[in-house]
This record gives structure tokens, sequence and C-alpha cells, in this order.
């Protein structure tokens, strides 16, 4: 009898537990569905001198069309820094070409992503600093009138700004590559937009954000693991300084294929494990001490896992539940519960899907996500035995 009580105790906290993602997910889901909310406006007296920076590390292929991009949408003397980071081919000379300010940064033990930026972070602050600065991916495209929208909403909020930042299909993407699209459309749009309509927070997605220079100054970024976009956000909120989403400007990445794209895919899926572990508790100390309700929704939000992962331990937990129910007589409680979420999970998915996801991934293509998620497992066994660390640039490294 102590052991069936227990049983059922462990189980409806699990429950609990897993509904808690799922309840802030879905209301991120269905908030989005809601009317647009109007990004601050912005004109041209509210456009900061500006500096545009680059971490590149083996980058070839695309930084001087990335530079040249990015050039067109600056103003007379706005730099834009190139940070070679241990680069093994000609990444600097193409961009000092394209007319990028070109750092080359050698250092086979400090290397990573973030002291790349440091890097380039420490190089403006001993010349001129600008008032606003972008930090921006070196395969990433963008849309007209980008780096002057979010560049000039974070002068006039006095906020970090995060761009749309989405991701396009490889040529001749499959299955996978379509529901990943669709993941990432949700995860980086989706979610932004639920929060942007009650004007809350955006987290940083590590391409197309730009900081007041008073802000970003004084923040460290040397040592970053993957996600490291994600423990600035933190780092910011805790200092006062929330992201906010800028829904007028799009940053274009791009998804990668094969056995790159699924190492892609577990360097930000280990990465976002790390930081629910290690930034959750920061932000829950710091609403203990302040009880800020800015920092409740951060911690909530982040604390939402892949969803790949949530439906996996939804659906675990739930077979466990009712299995537990039916054969030892238990509580249906936690079962019922889970069924609750599970059906909110469905809908919140579904309702997203229709109004934002049908042109990557079409009605017959839905049937599929069970399978997906059933490929992902061994992202998540490997983040148990040897996580993901540190920055690579994936099939163009040598």
């Amino acid at each position: 009898m102590l052991f069936l009580n227990l049983l059922n105790y462990v189980l409806l906290l699990v429950a609990l537990l897993i509904t808690i993602p799922i309840a802030m997910f879905a209301f991120e889901c269905f908030a989005a569905i809601l009317p647009q909310r109007t990004d601050i406006r912005v004109t041209a007296k509210d456009r900061p001198k500006t500096a545009i920076l680059i971490p590149a590390h083996n980058e070839a292929d695309y930084i001087g069309l990335v530079v040249k991009k990015a050039k067109e949408q600056l103003q007379t003397g706005e730099l834009i820094i190139v940070v070679a980071d241990n680069c093994q081919d000609n990444t600097a000379e193409i961009a000092r070409d394209a007319g990028a300010t070109v750092i080359e940064r050698i250092d086979t033990v400090d290397r990573g992503k973030g002291y790349a930026l440091d890097r380039g972070l420490r190089y403006l602050e001993e010349n001129d600093p600008p008032e606003v600065v972008v930090f921006l991916d070196a395969d990433c495209t963008m849309t007209s009138g980008t780096i002057a929208n979010i560049a000039g909403l974070a002068n006039k909020t006095k906020r970090p700004v995060q761009a749309k930042y989405l991701m396009e299909q490889p040529d001749s993407p499959n299955l996978k590559d379509r529901i990943s699209t669709f993941a990432l459309k949700v995860k980086n749009q989706v979610r932004f937009l639920g929060l942007n309509r009650i004007d809350s927070h955006s987290l940083l997605t590590g391409s197309g954000m730009a900081f007041p220079w008073s802000v970003i100054k004084d923040v460290s970024l040397l040592g970053a693991i993957n996600a490291d976009d994600m423990k600035l956000t933190v780092d910011l909120a805790l200092e006062n300084s929330i992201p906010t989403y800028c829904e007028s400007s799009l940053i274009m990445g791009r998804l990668m294929k094969d056995e790159d794209a699924q190492s892609q895919r577990t360097r930000w899926e280990h990465g976002h494990l790390q930081m629910i572990s290690r930034e959750v508790p920061k932000l829950i100390k710091g609403f203990i001490k302040k009880p800020r309700l800015d920092y409740l929704l951060l911690a909530l939000d982040i604390s939402i896992p892949p969803l790949s992962l949530l439906v996996m331990v939804w659906l675990l937990t739930t077979v466990v539940s009712v299995l537990s129910a039916i054969l030892l007589n238990i509580s249906w409680l936690p079962a019922t519960i889970l069924g609750t979420s599970g059906l909110i999970l469905f809908a919140a998915v579904i309702s997203v899907w229709s109004k934002f996801g049908t042109k990557d991934l079409p009605l017959k293509d839905l049937v599929a996500i069970p399978f997906y998620i059933v490929s992902k497992i061994p992202i998540y066994l490997k983040f148990i035995v040897n996580p993901e660390k540190g920055w690579f640039s994936t099939e163009r490294d040598v």
C-alpha cells in the first residue's frame, strides 16, 4: 500500500511538472493567432550610429555576400566587423575584399562564438563605439530595412531587439527538412509572436540581434556554450534589459543537409537542455528576490524543452499512468491531467500549423511527425552520455 501511494504521488507530481511547459507552450501558440501587435514606430531620427559584428569560422562560401548585403543597409561611416575566428580558409581575405574590417583571431584553447563576439566588442570599445551594435551570423541574409528597423528600435526602447530569424530549406528538401523548418518557425516566430502580443520578452536567437552599446558593453560573452544566446537573454533580463521582438524584420539562415543537419540539431537541442538546467534556477532565484512577472514568464518560456522531447516525455508518462491506474488500481488523476494536457498540446500545434505552417509542411506530411520524433531519440540519449559543447561550423570545418 505504501508503494502504491508513493507511486501515485510521484506520477501526480510528474504530470503537473509536464503540464507546466505544455501550458506555457500552448499559451504562446494561441496568443500568436491573435491580431498582430504593431511594432513600435521607428522614424529616421531614431536611426543611431550602428556597427554590425559578424563572428565567422570557415565561412568563405558565404561571407562575401553577407558583408555586401549588410553594407547596403549601413550609412556612411558605419562599420562591419568580421572576426575570423580560427579559420583555416580565406574567410578573412574575402570579408576584407567585400569591405569589412577584419579581425583575425587564433586561439586553439579559447574557441567559440562567445570569444569571437567579445573580441569584436573590445575592438569597437577601443575605436569610437557605436550607439547600437548588431550581431549577425556569417551565413545569413536579411530583408531590406532590417538593420535600420532593429537598430532604431533598440535605440528608441533602450532594450535589446531580436529580429524574426528563420531558416531556409536546403535544395530538394526531404521530409525531415520540412518538419525541421516548421518546428523552427514555431520556436523562433510563433512563440515570440505570442509573447509579443502581451508585450512580454523575446528570447535572443543568435543572429539579427541589436543591442544599445550601453547595454552590451559590460556583458561577458566569454566561454559561452551552445545556446549562448539564451544565456545572454537571461543575463540581460536580470540586469533589467529584457529583449523585445521586432516582427517586421527578417533574418534568414539555412538548414544543413544529412549528417550536418543532424549535428546542427544536436548542438541546438543539447544547448537548450543545458540552458534549462542552468538558467531557469537563476531566474527563479531572481523572481524570489524581486517578484517580477518578467522573470517568471522568461523562466517558464525557457523551461519548455524541444517539442519532440516534450512529446516523448508526455507520451511515456501517460502510458505509465494509464497502465498503473488499470493494473495497480491507483488514482486516475495523473492520467487525466496528462490526457487533458496532451489534448491542449495537440490543439496548439494544429492551430499554429493551420495559420503558419501549411506552406512548409503540407497536410500529407503531418502523419510523418511521429517518425520524426522517434528519429531524435539518439540526440537525447547522447545528451545523457556526451553533450555537445563549443562552436563549430559543421560542414565547413576541415
